[in-house]
């Protein structure tokens, strides 16, 4: 693979020196089989009425499809529409200039759409993406062939289309999106995710008032309406009544609170509620069992095999829990032509995150990635593509893209042990008896830049400051200077002997680099709810890498107060270079109050074993060089 040690493609990358804006446009509504009217906007290349047949490119949103400039601005407009995202423009405009379709949706019960929602991805609104593609197909430009993208929930949107198994949909590109909605986003590792529901949850309350201003800023109000209304709707009025309809959405932060396990039924869970409900879900999930499953990709993984359609997972190692999500989306959904990619990125792959000196605008082209993909399966258009190998990752620090066949790449274990005098050790211990106190500190956090706030700020860079002063709070361990460059790529997983004078707590483990001068660079990061220690003996529903456990509640077992428990689990996945003279530092944590659930009823100590009995370890997955 060629490599020129920067954010760039592995391929030529050729773009455009202008896009044309010049489109054929046209919005309207579409009536779905229960009478509920779905804002669509469709646009096409400005020759479109050469009679040429066009692939078409399906994005649903939940995030309007576009917003309306107040005037004098929409006189203005170089564009047909506004929208406020301005990758997701760019993207479209490359799409309709290599001659697609492209068609944007408002969801059922958001933006322009009329309904209302009762969940993520309900099953109504999962139909209504194939009568859209019904639609679609039927039109004098389409080719009869259809993809979808997205980013985030309009990549889940474009992953539940498959649901379906429509013949029309040849592929999809879920990026930067859950795979399991449980511990991909709402309760990594068991615990609640309180900042993202709440700070998500009063962001679409906005969106649905079509008061956008509320989450971008007031001056919003000076330039903007809010949702674009169709064509046809001159006076907004039905506008005005979709959103209207809008007020009933449920809200995630109130569901997410009544929620502990996976398999926990919120109040407000219209599937549940009722036990004799005859709600028909779309395909056939693997467990019907709690309200996060009726909408979480995962459990339709054998519809989205069914379809056939190629399905790129796209994401980034800075991007939440969703590197981790597209690994075990490519893992599970094996069919023919499907691929992964993971970057140095946060959500959306604007931000090449670099831990050495902090985040740079990436240079790599997305949209041309995503082109090559889509012209293959919708065009069969030889790209290249089809001559690589399916997996495609980036290597930090030795800044390279590598490829391989599958996933993880071939790896040889490197085990570190805790020991005394926060040393981490490549010998196990030999002591009887030691243990560590660590008293937790509950103002604890990886503060406003991280990892799990990108996923709702998608346009601001992922920054971990140096975590030195961080980790004089923490119980952290740091290696002897390393003798040679040590590559860590795939899952690192932690086994801790951990003690809690309570019957719950949480733990977090942060995986880090110490320089010569001292300095500390985030690299990755795992944590657990403690009484989801015991894994699981029964099959995964899903394949992944590293521990299995369900996260359900009969699988939980409270801590006996003060007795140690070993705690196996693995760290969000990375591919990392230390350098030889740099250290490695493992931290523990109690919490990370910047972003999770902080147990009331938590410990204000833990106790960590480190003895012959009882070896607290972390193991790297090292790749040979």
């Amino acid at each position: 693979m060629a490599n020129n040690g920067s954010d760039a493609a592995w391929y030529e990358v050729v773009r455009p020196r202008r896009l044309s804006r010049r489109m054929r446009y046209r919005s309207f509504y579409l009536t779905m089989r229960d009478g509920v009217r779905i804002a669509v906007s469709v646009y096409l290349p400005a020759d479109a009425d050469d009679g040429e047949r066009r692939p078409t490119i399906l994005h649903q949103t939940r995030y309007y499809r576009s917003m309306e400039l107040r005037q004098p601005l929409r006189m203005i407009l170089p564009e047909p529409t506004f929208h406020h995202i301005p990758r997701n423009a760019l993207c479209r405009r490359r799409f309709v200039a290599g001659g697609y379709a492209w068609v944007d949706v408002d969801v059922r019960g958001a933006g322009a759409s009329f309904g209302g929602r009762v969940c993520e991805w309900s099953p109504d609104e999962i139909r209504d993406g194939a009568e859209i593609v019904d639609w679609i197909v039927r039109q004098p430009w389409s080719n009869g062939k259809v993809g979808a993208l997205g980013t985030s929930y309009n990549g889940g949107a474009a992953e539940f289309l498959l649901a379906n198994r429509h013949p029309a949909v040849r592929a999809v590109a879920p990026r930067f999106a859950p795979f399991d909605a449980y511990t991909d986003i709402a309760f990594p590792g068991g615990i609640h995710a309180t900042w993202f529901t709440k700070t998500w949850g009063r962001y679409n309350h906005a969106l649905d008032r079509n008061a956008p201003h509320e989450v971008v800023g007031n001056w919003a109000k000076l330039v903007l309406t809010g949702v674009q209304p169709v064509q046809a709707d001159h006076d907004r009025s039905l506008r005005d009544a979709a959103v209207a309809a809008h007020q009933a959405n449920y809200d995630v932060h109130t569901q997410a609170l009544s929620i502990t396990y996976r398999d926990d039924v919120a109040p407000s869970d219209p599937f549940h509620r009722d036990p004799g409900s005859t709600v028909e879900l779309v395909g056939t999930p693997v467990d019907e069992s709690g309200s996060i499953n009726v909408f979480s990709p995962h459990n339709y993984w054998r519809d989205f095999q069914a379809s056939g359609a190629a399905v790129y997972s796209y994401s980034g190692w800075f991007d939440g829990a969703y590197a981790n999500a597209a690994i075990k989306r490519f893992l599970t959904v094996s069919t023919p032509g499907s691929r992964l990619i993971l970057g140095p990125w946060n959500h959306g792959g604007g931000w090449h995150v670099d831990p050495s000196q902090g985040p740079l605008k990436s240079m790599f082209d997305h949209d041309t990635e995503l082109l090559r993909y889509f012209d293959h399966h919708l065009r069969d258009h030889a790209t290249g593509i089809e001559a690589e190998q399916r997996v495609h990752y980036f290597t930090m620090i030795e800044n390279r893209w590598k490829s391989a066949d599958t996933w993880p790449p071939p790896a040889q274990p490197c085990i570190y042990y805790l020991g005394a005098e926060r040393r981490l050790q490549p010998d196990a211990p030999d002591c009887e008896s030691e243990v560590d106190e660590y008293v937790v500190d509950r103002s604890a956090g990886t503060g406003d830049d991280s990892r799990w706030r990108t996923q709702v700020t998608i346009g601001e860079p992922v920054r971990y400051a140096d975590r030195a002063a961080q980790d004089a709070r923490l119980l952290a361990y740091t290696s002897p200077p390393l003798d040679r460059d040590l590559e860590v790529t795939g899952h690192s997983v932690a086994n801790i002997f951990v003690a809690s004078p309570t019957g719950d707590g949480s733990i977090f483990v942060y995986l880090e680099d110490v320089d010569e001068r001292d300095r500390v660079a985030y690299v990755t990061e795992g944590q657990l709810r403690l009484t989801n220690h015991r894994l699981s003996d029964t099959a995964p529903v899903y394949r992944q890498i590293g521990p299995y456990r369900t996260f359900k509640r009969g699988d939980a077992a409270p801590l006996v107060p003060d007795e140690s428990v070993e705690v196996t689990f693995d760290l969000q996945p990375t591919s990392y270079l230390f350098r030889r003279g740099h250290r490695i530092r493992v931290a523990l944590a109690g919490c990370d109050a910047s972003h999770f659930e902080v147990l009331t009823d938590g410990p204000r100590t833990l106790t960590v074993h480190r003895d012959r009995l009882r070896p607290s370890r972390i193991e790297l997955p090292a790749v040979p060089r």
